[in-house]
């Protein structure tokens, strides 16, 4: 028995003895008065709540009143047991009904990786899908990823879009060379024009050259340094500066390299030239003076090697565009034990870090 129902007991079982010791005009006058407070409260409560303790407290009080006053005396009449054991009974015989009759929804986890899968895979269709998540040990029936996609509002796989900018280029990076002209201004303020390319796998830049009036045969030049890559090599993109003229495409061309056109006022279209054109802004020409052509060309070249030897990058895993090695696994240096040296570039404008041999 649970120790609120004995403590309750208790505390009722001690009135009994006050009550019995009391004079009998007191207990005669008493009687009516709970009689007539027991009434108007009855006509003030629809139902009333018993606790166990109360249950048991009236049931050993039944035995001292008459039966044909016990409907008086109590509220409890004699079918409150018989419909309380029905109750227990349906309870018990009673299944608990589904919010949906047929088989259980997909889970949620289910559902997001069918989307998942439908967004990276432009092509794929419900049962190309469907093949694919019983592989990881998802078995699903086509038709529920035919709903899934179709209550998310995605067309089948014929009728979809096909796959965005971003997403086409890393495909493609592999084959893709962007170009864009750099200007600069000499001390003598001397506009000089830098066509600065850049590889869209490795993301590794290549100064074609720096000069006043851009020619094409500096573009020769660069074609027979890149004369590896040229071979891997597919699209060349570059934005419709009038600088680039139909000799310098052909140059490309007759490599099997097709040369294509960002759309007019659309920098990100060429994002990841553009981005690099803004680093060789922010940490160099912005911070040192350049005298000439000459003195461009060196300050160019040595940041450029710094950039595709040593700077490392997000896109590759924090890896520089000339290493090739798989990245390192995350252990902390013991810098007790090893000592971290400095290498300045550009005079000290840049710093690379190494370990000391």
């Amino acid at each position: 028995m649970p120790l609120s129902i004995v403590t309750a007991l208790v505390r009722n079982l001690t009135t009994v003895p006050a009550a019995v010791l009391r004079s009998r005009v007191a207990k005669d006058a008493e009687v009516p008065a709970l009689r007539h407070e027991n009434a108007v409260l009855r006509r003030q409560i629809a139902r009333v709540r018993y606790e166990p303790a109360d249950r048991i407290w009236l049931a050993v009080l039944s035995r001292l009143i008459p039966r044909e006053r016990r409907r008086q005396v109590f509220a409890v009449t004699p079918t409150t047991l018989p419909a309380r054991h029905r109750r227990f009974v349906a309870r018990k015989w009673t299944h608990p009904q589904r919010s949906r009759p047929g088989r259980p929804s997909t889970a949620p986890t289910v559902k997001q990786l069918i989307l998942r899968l439908t967004r990276e895979n432009h092509a794929w269709s419900h049962r190309r899908i469907q093949g694919e998540l019983a592989r990881p040990g998802y078995p699903i029936a086509p038709s529920t990823v035919w709903e899934i996609l179709r209550a998310a509002g995605i067309a089948p796989a014929p009728q979809r879009s096909g796959p965005p900018r971003r997403e086409f280029l890393t495909a493609q990076a592999h084959g893709i060379l962007a170009a864009d002209f750099l200007h600069l201004d000499t001390l003598s303020l001397k506009r000089l024009y830098a066509l600065v390319l850049i590889e869209h796998d490795t993301r590794r830049i290549h100064l074609a050259g720096v000069t006043a009036q851009w020619t094409v045969q500096q573009a020769r030049n660069l074609a027979m340094a890149l004369d590896r890559r040229m071979d891997s090599l597919r699209f060349l993109l570059r934005d419709r500066d009038s600088r680039y003229t139909s000799a310098f495409d052909a140059v490309f061309e007759a490599d099997d390299v097709e040369v294509l056109l960002s759309p007019p006022r659309a920098p990100k279209a060429n994002a990841i030239c553009e981005r690099a054109v803004g680093t060789l802004r922010r940490e160099v020409l912005d911070r040192v003076l350049i005298y000439n052509e000459a003195h461009s060309v060196k300050v160019l070249t040595e940041y450029i090697q710094h950039y595709n030897q040593h700077r490392p990058h997000q896109s590759r895993q924090q890896l520089s565009p000339d290493s090739a090695e798989p990245p390192a696994p995350a252990i902390v240096a013991d810098l007790q034990n090893h000592r971290i040296r400095r290498e300045p570039i550009l005079g000290g404008l840049i710093n690379q870090y190494h370990h000391a041999a």
